[in-house]
């Protein structure tokens, strides 16, 4: 039996107080059941975000999409994870990731590392603040019971091994990073490529208690009659797809309403995505999608 579906919206433009606030409530009014904040410089920094967020929102949760685990010492990262959880009453969801965008490394001064390096990093990361909120000792205590639950964001061979073992929420990009590109750039996968990564996902998990919550994030979204002309730009961007390839990635919805809600109906029986995130500029785009799928 299929999960039902759950809505997040990507928060990415900065803003100051009240307009931060005013789009936190609006994703609540919008039927959105999380409020995610990345972890990028020229963004927001991520926990004062998200506890801003819980002041001007009842029901949302709020999540970390996802923290660079290269920017984070685990013993400061344990101690902002429980005093978040604490401030928004046990309303968070830890978003951990290697990180992709080597510029960022350098403009902060951190080591980047190979892609080894940095999935060795991510697992102790997330193995010592297991250890540290789990522990009674530690000071400030989570809200959260047994843990705040955990969500990795990655889609190589050791970084799906890695959610398998420890994740609540499994999250893929539907995207790669470009070879040599040190500013992030991302090229989107097929629809057979993600099917391969899921499944060696499904594969390394098939030992799990409980299964993990499958998350996509949606890279585009337009309600139209003409979708061939939404997705053009993207064409225009990664001129080796065609717009018919486009308009079949799994990160791409566009179309009618009623065509997008059959494609995300089909993507969760096909992949298992259940917990769909969209970029904030598609907030507003996605919310008819939101209320047609509620409650199926």
């Amino acid at each position: 039996m299929s999960r039902p579906f759950r809505f997040g919206a990507s928060m990415i433009v900065p803003a100051p107080a009240e307009e931060w606030r005013a789009k936190c409530r609006r994703a609540e009014e919008l039927g959105y059941d999380v409020i995610l904040v990345p972890d990028h410089l020229g963004m927001v920094a991520p926990f004062p975000a998200l506890v801003a967020a819980a002041e001007a929102t009842e029901r949302p949760r709020l999540a970390t999409f996802v923290l660079n685990a290269g920017f984070w010492n685990p013993a400061l990262l344990a101690r902002e994870v429980a005093t978040t959880d604490a401030l928004t009453g046990g309303r968070l969801e830890l978003g951990l990731g290697t990180g992709y965008v080597q510029a960022e490394h350098e403009t902060a001064g951190l080591p980047y590392g190979s892609p080894g390096e940095r999935v060795d990093h991510l697992r102790r990361t997330i193995e010592d603040v297991r250890r540290l909120l789990g522990s009674p000792e530690h000071q400030p205590q989570p809200v959260q019971k047994p843990r705040v639950p955990l969500m990795v964001g990655g889609n190589g061979d050791r970084m799906l091994r890695l959610t398998a073992e420890h994740a609540d929420i499994a999250a893929f990009t539907g995207a790669r990073p470009v070879p040599g590109d040190t500013a992030g750039k991302l090229l989107p996968i097929t629809p057979e490529e993600l099917d391969e990564r899921v499944a060696r996902y499904q594969d390394l998990a098939k030992g799990r208690a409980e299964p993990a919550e499958l998350n996509l994030l949606i890279q585009l979204v337009a309600i139209t009659d003409d979708p061939e002309a939404a997705v053009r730009p993207l064409v225009e961007w990664v001129p080796e797809l065609t717009v018919e390839q486009a308009l079949e990635l799994p990160l791409v919805l566009a179309g009618t309403l009623e065509q997008i809600t059959a494609k995300a109906l089909a993507q969760r029986e096909r992949y298992g995505f259940s917990y769909l995130t969209v970029l904030e500029p598609y907030m507003e785009a996605f919310a008819p999608v939101v209320a047609e799928l509620r409650g199926r």
